[in-house]
């Protein structure tokens, strides 16, 4: 018998358990019906752009459909953000490449800059990154150095300094944003 106040139903922040009817394309279905416009929100104000936002939670679902379980996954809305996260910075890091790369340069141009002139520019940029790298801590600088300079993985890093992964991850991407900043700002003045 239906009473004339129905029971609310709990918030469901997660997809379904794992034992539950629910079809893979359903959780995910499930997960855009309540998550998409504080997704799409988060996108917007992320990359500055109605549209941009949309493409990545695009893809962001769709991925989500490839996977092969997600009752694996303990948060599912935890990983649908931290995806749409991923996404976003990734897709900013290449705007900021295509956006600085030289727009098809003809063969002259590419040499019009003589070889000591481009030597020298080299050497100040590497001047710029050894002292923003002294203003760094030691494991940030020296992670960064084993990472991109020596190209070491970063398992070997962590490894090697004893520090989990993670840690290793976090200072190279701190010593990167920093080196970033010293030699873009530098090259502004």
């Amino acid at each position: 018998m239906d009473s004339p106040h129905p029971m609310p139903q709990p918030h469901r922040d997660e997809a379904p358990p794992a034992g539950s009817s629910a079809s893979h394309s359903e959780q995910v279905a499930a997960l855009y019906r309540e998550h998409h416009d504080a997704l799409l929100a988060l996108l917007q104000c992320r990359l500055s752009s109605r549209s941009d936002a949309q493409e990545i939670a695009q893809e962001v679902y769709v991925k989500l459909l490839t996977m092969n379980d997600l009752n694996q996954i303990e948060s599912p809305r935890a990983f649908l953000f931290r995806m749409a996260i991923n996404q976003s910075m990734d897709y900013l890091r290449k705007r900021v490449v295509r956006a600085n790369a030289p727009a098809d340069p003809d063969e002259e141009e590419t040499h019009a800059t003589p070889l000591p002139e481009r030597h020298l520019w080299a050497s100040q940029q590497w001047k710029r990154v050894q002292a923003a790298l002294r203003e760094l801590p030691a494991k940030s600088s020296q992670a960064f150095v084993m990472h991109v300079i020596e190209g070491r993985a970063f398992s070997t890093i962590a490894a090697e300094m004893k520090l989990s992964e993670r840690m290793v991850r976090y200072h190279v991407s701190n010593a990167i944003a920093h080196c970033r900043e010293r030699c873009f700002a530098t090259e502004a003045r």
